[in-house]
């Protein structure tokens, strides 16, 4: 049987990340910003991709992430 200090348990949210220069930006965008008030996120799941066209173009890039942080005791 597990030890309680090998136990996880963790919360998931949902965040959008947008980028005018890529998907990957998109990501760190989301997840650098949510840092900034979520402590202990530990993994990510990118969970749609979408973007924006202007003018024959691609103008914006957005992702939704499905990310998840270990809950504190």
């Amino acid at each position: 049987m597990p030890t309680a200090e090998h136990d996880h348990v963790y919360k998931i949210l949902d965040l959008v990340g947008s980028s005018e220069t890529s998907i990957e930006d998109a990501i760190k965008n989301a997840v650098s910003r949510a840092a900034k008030t979520i402590r202990e996120m530990k993994w990510f799941e990118v969970v749609q991709t979408r973007g924006h066209i202007e003018n024959g173009a691609v103008r914006h890039y957005q992702v939704t992430l499905r990310v998840g942080f270990t809950l504190e005791e």
